[in-house]
């Protein structure tokens, strides 16, 4: 009987039961530098280090659940984690199913193409042609853009942003459409073979924190969060490590 009392009273994936349990399941994706997983298996990046500073400012412990992109909304509402904190995009679509935070970070889609594969190319409007592959991860809004912007083009999506970043530096692909600043670092990491083609982002984004609906506390709770946390500067700090230095990646796999 004691067991049964001591039972958890409120409904999983809300801000009561967070509270309760003392515990903030955290649904994250690898995508670099959001979530990376450092030369020592640890999880570190930009999202990491908001959803322990997060969890802190809750009196809570960070649980952090890594997921493939396309699994990440349905175990939310499958409510196995109780936020999305993943760089997730803020768009009508999603809105039907989940409750957005305001904003916390905005970033941009960029474009990367192998150089072997498209040396006879004039501009990235030869992209759009049949012959022509384009890579973008499962479910992504990179998906969406990349089938908008380049609709006569075959589109191959992958599960994973290393797993699309290998297709376009191997030439599988011809191109790979993704936030940056992830096309940069591909660039960096693999000159010889990628570029950047274009000075502009394809599409501007904002991202917020994801939950489940008819939880408005989890919500206004979560834009006091941010609100404060932008009043403070500390959300631009990390952001700027995270997204304008690069001294964080000599912790980084070395990739082939």
């Amino acid at each position: 009987m004691a067991a049964a009392e001591n039972a958890p009273t409120s409904r999983p994936g809300t801000l009561a039961s967070v509270l309760e349990t003392g515990t903030l399941r955290i649904g994250v994706s690898l995508f670099t530098p959001w979530t990376i997983q450092d030369s020592d298996g640890q999880l570190v990046g930009y999202e990491i280090d908001v959803a322990k500073q997060l969890a802190k400012d809750l009196g809570v412990k960070p649980e952090l659940h890594v997921l493939a992109w396309e699994k990440i909304i349905p175990a939310l509402l499958n409510r196995e984690i109780d936020l999305i904190a993943a760089g997730i995009v803020i768009t009508p679509q999603r809105a039907l199913k989940v409750n957005f935070s305001q904003p916390y970070d905005s970033s941009g889609i960029g474009l990367v193409t192998n150089i072997a594969l498209t040396k006879t190319f004039k501009g990235p409007k030869d992209l759009n042609r049949p012959e022509v592959t384009i890579a973008s991860v499962t479910g992504t809004i990179s998906e969406d853009v990349a089938q908008r912007v380049f609709p006569k083009a075959v589109q191959k999506t992958f599960s994973s942003s290393q797993e699309a970043i290998q297709a376009v530096t191997t030439g599988k692909v011809h191109g790979y459409v993704e936030h940056e600043p992830i096309t940069t670092f591909t660039v960096i990491d693999h000159p010889d073979k990628v570029d950047e083609p274009l000075s502009q982002p394809l599409l501007e984004t904002k991202a917020g924190f994801a939950v489940n609906k008819q939880d408005p506390d989890f919500i206004h709770f979560l834009n006091a969060w941010i609100t404060a946390h932008e009043a403070d500067t500390w959300l631009d700090s990390v952001h700027n490590y995270w997204f304008e230095g690069v001294t964080w990646r000599k912790h980084l796999p070395k990739t082939p």
